[in-house]
């Protein structure tokens, strides 16, 4: 009977032992896939938001466009429209700066584009040497 308890006793702690590194994991899983990727797609929001500056074109959340005439501290001045009515707006309230978004696509083509020449000065440099070389011979 006394074998019985021990074996029953050490079943027991290795199941919650079991059980706790289950739960560990589930919560890492859950953080890794859920927490992270928002609490970064939240910190870019936040960027992007702080980086508005006047002359901007940005759509609220509520789907208002507009070109920003002033920026105060937590709040914006838009202009809407064609007869271009000004309407006061939070900072929160934006949910895409049009003009950065264009900004960054461009920044991103140049940078590609500064690739592609200087990779193709490469290659033509490399070309230049081959035929030297098959001329020598």
């Amino acid at each position: 009977m006394l074998t019985f308890l021990t074996t029953s006793t050490s079943t027991t702690s290795s199941s919650s032992a079991m059980y706790i590194v289950v739960m560990v994991g589930f919560f890492a899983v859950m953080y890794f896939l859920m927490i992270r990727p928002q609490k970064k797609k939240q910190k870019e929001e936040q960027e992007m938001r702080d980086s508005i500056q006047i002359g901007d074109e940005v759509t609220t959340i509520g789907g208002i466009m507009g070109r920003v005439v002033t920026v105060k501290e937590d709040s914006l001045i838009i202009e809407t429209g064609a007869d271009r009515t000004k309407m006061k707006i939070t900072r929160w309230a934006i949910q895409t700066n049009d003009t950065a978004q264009a900004r960054t696509d461009a920044e991103k083509a140049a940078a590609k584009a500064a690739q592609e020449a200087e990779k193709a000065e490469k290659d033509k440099t490399r070309k230049t040497r081959r035929s030297k070389k098959d001329d020598e011979e």
